[in-house]
């Protein structure tokens, strides 16, 4: 008698490789040039050093692991984060007991918001997504029971999410969208239009809007940062922010990737729900995170050195790359979303095997939507190695450009002369 075949989710088979497992398949059969030291510009890790004070808070805490943490945290954790909230988006006193909940870092919270408010019961569920994404959102609404549905952002459109690409019958079984403001990998901000036009859908067809605010810190002009989804909700006059959750997270903003902490804020009757599956889920910060996140919320200086450093090496490689390739800087975050002379995997595998250097195609960031694979002829660089490595990457990116521009002239004069 055969043994019971072994029955397992089939959402899992729903998923597709991640991005990251792509490229190591487009390289597994190349060896870079070993003339060039390898340098890897693929992945958003941040690589600035941790400020000390935040390790200190760190070490200084370990004895708290000797306790169980709540899921909602401590109460002087939560205060920093409300805190900075209002500080940070001229906001009214945010309440730390009904509008934040601490995550281990915005990833899996992203992720878990999907299953906690996803009703799969409802006959096909939707989830909108922009394209290109961050791939966790589509994992999350396929594992939710859900179908994603895309918005393109194009650069012929500034890369803003154009709602009018999806009818009205879908905007009516969606359950819940995400957006990402800084955008991943564009650097878009989007602008109080658009939020107001998102909220009123949120209003018309009574969906969630979960917002992913990672790279909100890292921008340009210290007098000017980026508007934030709560800042744009409370300046339209909506009170309790109705529908919308906010995900923001320490990796960036004070470079502890590996911390792992964040926080949920908004819409408190959306977070009491949440905080109800999270207690069963299991997703307690470690507390001397959370001390350590405290007093890192709590603390400007060393995300305005931070956001120094990557300016540093934004105007050294934009410079560099001008005139070799069409570049320009993003509105925030730490990606360069640049357009390839050639198709964009063609261009990563030739940059790799040439030069050494690592960059991820634009088109495993996206999925074919609306006749058309928004992320191809684009390659995503993440600017997060030292300066002199950025500039050096640049310098061989803008060599293979070049090289690529020689060979097309050359083919266009045999074609002519022909």
């Amino acid at each position: 008698m055969c043994p019971p075949t072994n029955k397992l989710n089939p959402n899992l088979d729903r998923l597709q490789p991640y991005p990251f497992q792509k490229l190591n398949q487009l390289f597994k059969e190349i060896t870079p040039n070993k003339a060039f030291a390898p340098i890897s510009l693929h992945i958003g890790e941040p690589k600035h050093a941790t400020p000390d004070f935040i390790r200190k808070a760190l070490s200084d805490n370990l004895a708290s692991m000797a306790h169980y943490p709540t899921t909602l945290g401590a109460r002087s954790l939560r205060a920093s984060m409300a805190t900075w909230l209002s500080r940070r988006y001229r906001l009214p006193a945010i309440d730390p007991d009904a509008h934040i909940i601490p995550v281990n870092g915005s990833r899996e919270a992203l992720f878990s918001l999907a299953q906690a408010v996803i009703d799969s019961s409802l006959s096909q569920a939707v989830v909108v997504c922009p394209n290109p994404f961050y791939q966790i959102y589509e994992g999350a609404a396929l594992l939710a029971g859900a179908m994603p549905h895309f918005l393109n952002t194009l650069p012929e459109n500034n890369f803003m999410l154009d709602y009018v690409q999806l009818p009205s019958d879908i905007w009516s079984r969606t359950q819940l969208i995400y957006v990402c403001s800084p955008g991943n990998p564009s650097g878009k901000v989007m602008s109080m239009d658009e939020w107001r036009q998102l909220f009123e859908l949120s209003d018309r067809y009574g969906f969630i809007v979960a917002a992913d605010e990672c790279y909100s810190e890292i921008y340009f002009d210290e007098a000017a940062p980026p508007l934030g989804a709560l800042e744009a909700a409370h300046r339209l006059g909506r009170n309790g922010f109705p529908r919308l959750i906010v995900f923001s997270s320490l990796s960036k903003r004070s470079n502890v990737p590996g911390m792992r902490s964040g926080f949920a804020a908004g819409d408190a009757a959306i977070l009491e729900k949440f905080l109800l599956y999270r207690t069963y889920h299991g997703s307690a910060m470690n507390p001397a995170v959370q001390s350590a996140s405290e007093v890192a919320w709590n603390d400007e200086l060393h995300v305005v050195e931070n956001r120094r450093l990557y300016r540093e090496k934004f105007a050294s490689v934009t410079e560099l790359l001008n005139g070799a390739l069409r570049v320009s800087l993003p509105d925030a975050a730490f990606y360069l979303w640049m357009k390839t002379p050639v198709n964009d995997v063609e261009f990563t595998r030739q940059l790799y095997r040439d030069y050494n250097v690592t960059v991820l195609p634009g088109s495993y960031l996206a999925r074919h939507a609306h006749g058309i694979n928004p992320g191809e002829n684009f390659i995503r660089i993440a600017l997060v190695a030292p300066l002199l490595e950025c500039i050096e990457a640049a310098e061989r990116i803008k060599m293979l450009a070049c090289c690529l521009q020689h060979v097309a002239d050359k083919a266009g004069s045999a074609k002519i002369s022909h």
